[in-house]
């Protein structure tokens, strides 16, 4: 059956789908299926969420109680390493008492964690100094031949900044230093070590112990020990906060507990934490064992019919774990509930929000962006001049619109120009991008890094990130101070002022951006391959120049040229010969004068000229303090320049000799004693001028 072409591409075009449709479509269907996929990982990612809160509240815990640890250690060995070196630089003798005593109760005051500084001697003596809370200190003292079988105790109040006496008194006591073990131990040994200590002179009192022995001449004086009782920990444990009804633990290795959260305990009052929880620490502990790993370990533990997320990690200390119990209810319950909450309302608004997208997108969105899209084709081959701007509804689109349009525009008239800014410049002032200029008088200025070429041949491409931050401090103070960037040259950069913006104080601008330069560069830090401070040297001259697009109808330049332009370059290699960093020439001198502050150098005739031209030195802003002080120096160099000129050069070098003792170094002023000298000794004949000749550039 033949079938009418006519009417067979009538019904391809009914097949195809309308962007208004699509769009519809897309948007209902995303909806749709984000809702499903939202509702069916929320529900599958609760119990990791929970898992994930737990874990964030026990890695939090963990830092904090590893590095409370890592402190208490830190601090008995510096305690007992002070109180050594006091012993073996003979500042203390272990049996001066007065001394000692201080020394003791200042550890005792600066160590927040020590509880205990004691000492025992061969002899079986024992003296230590202890800490009653955080209000009270006592030292005591058990002599076998004073006071034999009795503990003298001296108290002490804790006042701000001070300790006051308060009492003395005499009790019996049965506990003996020679029987404890870190003294036995540390007797015989040739390093400190950690002890496990139960007994004290004050009773049972679970703690450690940092001890080791004190040789002072290669003789044995005792045993010195730091002890942290346990207490201070459980104090610390109770500050953390894990969950409304989680805790944590500090055990050993067999699973004996190190401290439970108790925040009333100290050395006047034993750790009555709860201890509810422990088992399941005791548990965790008894798997990782199993499991035979030292490292961390996590798992989900049930006792009485709750889940509990359960981590140990060990501490710095040897054998010592930090065992962390959560309640997963406290984190599973509310979360569960929440989500059915939110999945429910997500559904239902996901089905509102299909409908009501659905009926926008056809009106709103789908029509405009087509139109929208059409002119982006009309970009993408660069037929400018077909586009068109396009209004709509929404904002963003017509902004769209807006945006490509103009950018549009902007393209067909400076896709020419480089660099960017300089585009940008030029489109507020309306210039072609056809070749032309006009002569203008403007400002120009060259920098450039003193001895680069050395610098790069040795730094080779390391010279790269030098060069990079050189270039981003100079190119943000010249664009801060108005100027525009020309060009790079290697090192060099090239900026004029005046255009394309007019510029009434363009000499002045130029003069403040080099003067800001060069504070930046010294204090940015840049260093050399020798790590000697960078140094740069700028050259800036006024004068009329043309001005434009220089270049061809392929390419266009909007730069500066002309003789002022090269004067400006010859200025910056001047600086070479004469030791300054920034010169500037007469014009710009003139134009600034007022708002800076500068000194005459001399009358050079730069390279490839044989007149001769005024160059000064720009040293400052006018009315700043310290380029105010410089004013009597100037006034005597350039009185001597014009005794030089004058050819009075022995008036001229006593000027130059009163600069350089002021100054005590200034290359300039050297350089015209130096002249003087010649010539006082010979003078020039009658065709001599005071002008310098540069013979290079």
């Amino acid at each position: 059956m033949n079938v009418d072409p006519e009417r067979r591409l009538r019904a391809i075009a009914g097949l195809t789908v309308s962007i208004r449709l699509a769009v519809s479509a897309l948007v209902l269907a995303a909806i749709l299926l984000t809702s499903a996929l939202c509702s069916l990982l929320w529900w599958r990612t609760a119990e990791a969420t929970s898992r994930q809160l737990a874990s964030t509240i026990n890695e939090q815990i963990v830092a904090a109680v590893r590095k409370e640890v890592s402190a208490i250690v830190d601090e008995a060995r510096a305690a007992r390493t002070a109180i050594r070196t006091l012993f073996l630089q003979n500042v203390l003798d272990t049996r001066e008492a007065d001394k000692r005593e201080f020394v003791f109760l200042s550890q005792l005051q600066s160590q927040a964690t020590i509880s205990w500084v004691a000492f025992g001697w061969p002899d079986g003596s024992f003296f230590a100094a202890h800490k009653l809370g955080d209000r009270r200190l006592e030292m005591m003292e058990i002599s076998l031949t004073d006071h034999a079988g009795q503990r003298r105790v001296d108290e002490y109040d804790v006042v701000p900044g001070d300790i006051e006496f308060a009492n003395r008194r005499f009790e019996p006591t049965g506990f003996r230093v020679a029987d404890q073990a870190w003294f036995k131990a540390g007797l015989t040994a040739d390093d400190p070590q950690w002890f496990r200590v139960l007994d004290h002179a004050t009773g049972v009192r679970p703690s450690i112990a940092f001890a080791g022995p004190i040789d002072v001449y290669q003789e044995r004086q005792g045993v010195l020990a730091v002890v942290i009782e346990y207490t201070r920990l459980a104090r610390f444990l109770s500050q953390l906060e894990v969950g409304r009804t989680g805790t944590a633990f500090i055990v050993d290795g067999s699973g004996e507990l190190v401290a439970a959260p108790d925040k009333d305990a100290d050395e006047l009052h034993p750790a009555r934490g709860d201890t509810a929880l422990l088992p399941l620490a005791r548990l965790a502990l008894h798997k990782a064992g199993e499991a035979g790993g030292r490292e961390a370990w996590r798992s989900r533990l049930t006792s009485g019919g709750a889940t509990y997320e359960v981590a140990l990690t060990p501490l710095p200390f040897p054998g010592w774990s930090l065992a962390t119990v959560i309640p997963e209810a406290e984190f599973l319950g509310p979360v569960e509930t929440t989500l059915r909450r939110l999945i429910l309302g997500l559904a239902v608004g996901a089905v509102l929000a299909a409908l009501a997208s659905a009926v926008l997108a056809r009106s709103v969105i789908a029509a405009p962006l087509s139109r929208v899209a059409g002119e982006l084709r009309h970009v993408e081959a660069f037929a400018l001049e077909q586009v068109r701007r396009h209004p709509s509804r929404l904002r963003e689109i017509a902004s769209l619109s807006g945006a490509i349009a103009e950018m549009a525009a902007g393209l067909s008239a400076f896709r020419k120009f480089i660099p960017a800014d300089l585009v940008r410049g030029l489109l507020r002032q309306g210039v072609e991008a056809r070749p032309g200029g006009s002569v203008q008088e403007l400002s120009v200025m060259f920098i450039d890094i003193a001895g680069f070429t050395g610098l790069s041949e040795r730094l080779g491409d390391r010279v790269v990130p030098l060069l990079s931050r050189y270039l981003d401090i100079t190119s943000e103070i010249i664009v801060a101070n108005g100027g525009t960037i020309d060009k790079f040259i290697g090192d060099a950069v090239m900026a004029f002022w005046g255009a394309p913006q007019p510029q009434d104080d363009h000499a002045a601008r130029c003069c403040r951006a080099a003067l800001a330069c060069r504070r930046a560069i010294e204090e940015s830090g840049l260093v050399d391959d020798l790590g000697q401070p960078l140094q740069i040297r700028i050259g800036i001259n006024s004068g009329r120049m043309l001005v434009g697009n220089i270049g061809s109808e392929l390419r266009l330049n909007y730069t500066v040229i002309g003789d002022a332009v090269n004067v400006a370059s010859r200025l910056e290699g001047a600086n070479k010969s004469y030791g300054t960093q920034i010169l500037i020439g007469a014009r710009t001198e003139r134009l600034a004068r007022g708002a800076v502050i500068t000194r005459e150098i001399d009358s050079i005739a730069v390279y490839g000229r044989e007149e001769g031209i005024s160059v000064h030195e720009l040293i400052g802003i006018a009315g700043e303090t310290a380029a105010g002080d410089t004013i009597g120096w100037i006034a005597d160099y350039e009185r001597g320049l014009s005794a030089y000129r004058a050819r009075r050069f022995a008036d001229a070098l006593a000027d130059f000799e009163m600069v350089l003792k002021q100054r005590g170094c200034d290359r300039p002023a050297e350089l015209m004693r130096d002249r003087c000298r010649q010539f006082a000794a010979t003078s020039p004949d009658n065709a001599w001028r005071p002008v310098a000749a540069l013979a290079s550039k």
